[in-house]
């Protein structure tokens, strides 16, 4: 019988978050660990509360799912070809007003 795996998508700031917690109740992170730690510090820009609403305002949008939300809360583009470049990949194509308000969200967050 195969069980079924259950996937959760984190942000890179709950990344931060989760790995700062395991470094204080051990004495040393595993390399793999240590690196993406590191990683996290120098790009996760927001914390967890803020990020997390900041996904929850971009699941709002028609345009945009729960993968590409936290793709972009993690990236926090701040120009409109910084998000088109996002979706570059997708097989939808973001509209103009869609890549504006999505720059306008993050915006509302990285004032904060």
């Amino acid at each position: 019988m195969a069980e079924e795996e259950l996937i959760e998508i984190v942000s890179l700031a709950e990344v931060k978050s989760i790995l700062t917690k395991i470094e204080k109740e051990r004495e040393e992170l595993l390399y793999e660990q240590r690196i993406a730690l590191e990683h996290a510090h120098k790009f996760a820009k927001l914390n967890v509360t803020n990020t997390k609403k900041l996904i929850n305002d971009l699941k709002k949008m028609e345009a945009i799912d729960e993968h590409q939300a936290y793709k972009i809360a993690d990236i926090l583009p701040k120009t409109e070809d910084d998000v088109k470049t996002l979706f570059a990949k997708e097989r939808m194509t973001l509209s103009d007003k869609d890549a504006k308000q999505i720059i306008s969200i993050v915006a509302e967050y990285l004032e904060k």
